[in-house]
């Protein structure tokens, strides 16, 4: 099959990624595979390929939000069948035994291991995936409104659970990438007021019209406190700025995997009356399937740029230099 595959972390500035020619993977058999029809990029992904995270898995072919179709199935499989369309996300494997998997909090689970970084992922033709960790995508979503929401979305959904926003208040979002622009479709259709601040111009317009209330470049203009915010830039020095935003209660969530250093916090200034910070750590399988369960209601139309499979360099150049408005898409050819 063509993939396209990192052999040694880089910038990706240089092109690190290669397109190969590799075996087709064949599913162990608790496993199913799927042909994979487009993947979504994440900035996840950036961080596996520049070396921000470190390498559990090389050569590897990333790729953590594929969606696909079933055609083939490992030997103990009794729920997926082959035909079936399904998602694969970024959790991949949990031991399920842990005190934190019988809490349901199996995205803590020190087994965790991750898709497109432990394992190969969907920059390629074809995929394989736990059949427990794979999810079905209602009709009702197509496959390139679907790839986006099986990280940028998940993620999204679980950041907007850990920063209790409530749908009386008002909501913040720092940073408005591919996850911002799914969760501002979540918060407005539940009646929360958002506010977005990012410092792209086009992403501020973008946020407009998808609602937003307010969209600029820097929190000292809100208009207002937020009740709750979600920082999705990847850059800790926003963190004192987000949580002086909030009211007194206000909780403010991190929900990347990476963040830059988070310089000294002043307690009464920033923390003083209540003022909680969250972070975010991966999903339980139940945010996904909640998410896509809300998505196909509402519905959730991501905003999409297509690119082809050996178009993927390219697309993570566009994504780290924020010449995406909402997200990349690998399209199967």
């Amino acid at each position: 099959m063509k993939a396209m595959v990192l052999e040694a972390q880089a910038a990706i500035g240089s092109s690190p990624l290669r397109l190969s020619d590799v075996p087709d993977p064949e599913p162990a058999p608790h496993e199913v595979r799927l042909k994979v029809r487009c993947c979504a990029i994440c900035r996840t992904d950036l961080h596996v390929i520049e070396g921000d995270l470190s390498p559990q898995r090389l050569p590897l072919i990333p790729g953590h939000q594929v969606v696909g179709i079933v055609d083939r199935v490992g030997v103990a499989c009794t729920q997926l069948t082959v035909g079936t369309r399904v998602g694969v996300a970024w959790l991949r494997h949990t031991c399920g035994t842990c005190a934190q998997c019988r809490a349901g909090r199996e995205n803590l689970c020190d087994s965790a291991r991750f898709t497109g970084y432990h394992a190969d992922g969907g920059y390629a033709e074809y995929a394989v995936v736990p059949e427990a960790f794979a999810y079905e995508i209602p009709q009702a979503i197509s496959d390139r409104d679907a790839a986006p929401l099986l990280c940028a979305g998940i993620i999204g959904y679980r950041a907007l659970k850990r920063s209790e926003a409530d749908s009386a208040g008002n909501l913040g979002l720092f940073g408005f990438g591919s996850s911002a622009h799914v969760v501002i479709q979540i918060a407005r259709h539940r009646g929360m007021r958002v506010f977005v601040i990012s410092r792209g111009e086009a992403h501020q317009a973008l946020a407009r019209r998808m609602g937003a209330e307010w969209a600029g470049s820097d929190a000292a203009h809100l208009p207002e406190k937020l009740d709750s915010a979600i920082l999705f830039a990847p850059a800790g020095h926003l963190v004192p700025t987000a949580l002086e935003s909030l009211n007194k209660g206000g909780t403010l969530a991190l929900a990347g995997i990476y963040l830059s250093q988070v310089p000294p916090l002043d307690y009464e200034r920033h923390l003083f009356y209540e003022r909680n910070l969250r972070s975010v750590t991966a999903n339980t399988r139940q945010d996904g399937r909640e998410l896509l369960a809300e998505a196909a209601r509402i519905p959730i139309r991501p905003q999409t740029t297509a690119y082809a499979l050996n178009e993927a360099n390219r697309a993570l150049q566009d994504l780290k230099n924020d010449r995406i408005n909402g997200s990349g898409i690998l399209m199967a050819d």
